[in-house]
C-alpha cells in the first residue's frame, strides 16, 4: 500500500480514532499521559497544513505526522493499526521520512518515544536508529523520554 499526503479535505475523525486506538495500550504504562489525548481532528488538520500528515489505506491503517526542525525531520505520531502490525507499514511509512527528510535537504530523522515503551525502542534500533539523549517532561526529576535519531544517506 502506497502512503498518501493527508491534505484537506480529509477524514481527520478517523485518523484520530486510529492514533487513538494504536495508543491505546500506552495508557496504563505510560506517564506522563500522551500528548495523544491532546489531539483533535482538527489539531491534526493544523499539522497537516504547518508540517506534513502521510497515511496509508482508506480509512487510514497507518499513519505518520512529519516536522521540519533544524538538522532533522521529526517523526510524530506514527501509528499502525493493531490488525495490520507487521506488515511492513511503519517501514514503509519510516522510508518515506527518508524520502521527504532527503527532498527537504534534512541531515537525519528523528522521533521519541516514553522510556517504558522497551518494545518501540527495540522497533526503532532495527530501523536504523540510535539512542541519542534522555529527556524529562516539565515537572518529573527523571526521563520520561528517548530521542533517536537515523542519519538520512
Amino acid at each position: 500500500m502506497t502512503p498518501i499526503r493527508a491534505t484537506d479535505p480529509y477524514d481527520w475523525a478517523a485518523l484520530l480514532r486510529l492514533i487513538q486506538d494504536a495508543f491505546a495500550f500506552m495508557d496504563s504504562r505510560i506517564d506522563p499521559p500522551s500528548s495523544m489525548h491532546a489531539l483533535t481532528p482538527e489539531t491534526i488538520a493544523a499539522q497537516a497544513r504547518s508540517g506534513e500528515v502521510w497515511a496509508i489505506g482508506t480509512p487510514p491503517l497507518a499513519c505518520v505526522f512529519l516536522t521540519p526542525k533544524p538538522g532533522a525531520l521529526y517523526i510524530g505520531k506514527l501509528a499502525v493499526a493493531a490488525t495490520h502490525r507487521h506488515q511492513g507499514l511503519a517501514r514503509s511509512l519510516i522510508d518515506l521520512a527518508e524520502t521527504r527528510a532527503r527532498a527537504l535537504d534534512l541531515p537525519a530523522l528523528e522521533l521519541q518515544t516514553r522510556i517504558e515503551l522497551t518494545e518501540n525502542h527495540a522497533t526503532f534500533r532495527a530501523l536504523g536508529f540510535a539512542e541519542t539523549a534522555r529527556t524529562a517532561h516539565p515537572g518529573y526529576d527523571r526521563p520520561t523520554s528517548l530521542t533517536f535519531r537515523r542519519p538520512v544517506p
